[in-house]
């Protein structure tokens, strides 16, 4: 029994250890994650870095404000109308049972400024361009146009990731205020055709409720949104491997949608705690 090799004692240490094989699966699964953290960490960094750094190429950074902005304000504004129809509509029958409803207004403004009017349009561009952003970086990382880059000497960070780190970040605060627009005009519509109420009282309670600091909370959410967006999506794309083909190019686009909303929730909660308990906004 004492003449056994060391890898057959391991292995079968390991088959009596149904414990010991479940913390090295969990232990694998957080160092996998701490390592990708850490390297979109510094993938943000390399890109805030190289933002302020010339040459500006303003020529890509307007293409891709065109692509993320202008093409995505139809299902924007779609998304926005739909969603404060629906808030005043469960939000109508919720104040009713208190005798609340003439509150509509109030109820309707504070939810979709403060959230989810930036929260809906990250949403939305989490799918659209999140994913499409992957797809893009992953085909050329597939293909090795990345590599075709380094290769003339062209840094791929400052020409791939930086105009579309910064269209996010601009674009998702200007799309945010559309959205805000359509929910309330939504909520509008809803109380006045469902429910017979007063649009101008609806209206002036919507505007009662907004304030500067309202409006700084939303547009500083739907900033950090942006960026999270577009540093995710970037990262995937940047990471394929090249022996990983469409099926990797696959898996990376629906991982980075996923991680996005999974990181926009989490950022909301930090923000909220951030800007309301710790800078005292309202």
């Amino acid at each position: 029994m004492n003449d056994q090799s060391p890898l057959r004692r391991q292995v079968l240490y390991d088959s009596r250890s149904p414990l010991v094989r479940i913390i090295a699966f969990f232990g694998d699964k957080a160092l996998n994650w701490l390592s990708g953290l850490g390297s979109a960490t510094m993938l943000v960094w390399e890109t805030w870095s190289l933002a302020f750094r010339r040459p500006f190429q303003l020529r890509l950074l307007v293409h891709q404000l065109f692509l993320i902005g202008v093409n995505s304000i139809p299902v924007v504004l779609v998304s926005g109308i739909f969603t404060g129809m629906v808030l005043a509509t469960q939000g109508y029958h919720q104040l009713k049972q208190i005798s609340a409803e003439g509150t509509l207004g109030q109820f309707v403004g504070v939810s979709v400024v403060k959230e989810l009017g930036p929260m809906v349009t990250a949403f939305v561009l989490a799918g659209r361009i999140g994913a499409s952003i992957t797809a893009e970086l992953g085909t050329m990382k597939v293909t090795e146009q990345i590599d075709a880059l380094e290769v003339m000497a062209t840094n791929p960070v400052k020409y791939l990731v930086v105009p579309r780190f910064l269209a996010c970040a601009i674009m998702l605060p200007i799309l945010t205020l559309f959205a805000i627009v359509c929910g309330i005009a939504g909520g509008y519509l809803a109380s006045i055709s469902l429910f017979d109420m007063n649009g101008l009282f609806f209206l002036k309670l919507v505007q009662d409720t907004l304030f500067i600091d309202s409006i700084v909370i939303s547009l500083v959410k739907a900033s950090a949104f942006g960026m999270a967006i577009a540093s995710i999506g970037c990262y995937k794309g940047f990471t394929i491997s090249s022996a990983g083909g469409a099926e990797g190019v696959g898996k990376s686009t629906t991982g980075a949608a996923v991680t996005s909303l999974i990181t926009i929730l989490a950022l909301d909660a930090f923000l909220n705690h951030l800007l309301y308990t710790i800078w005292g906004l309202q």
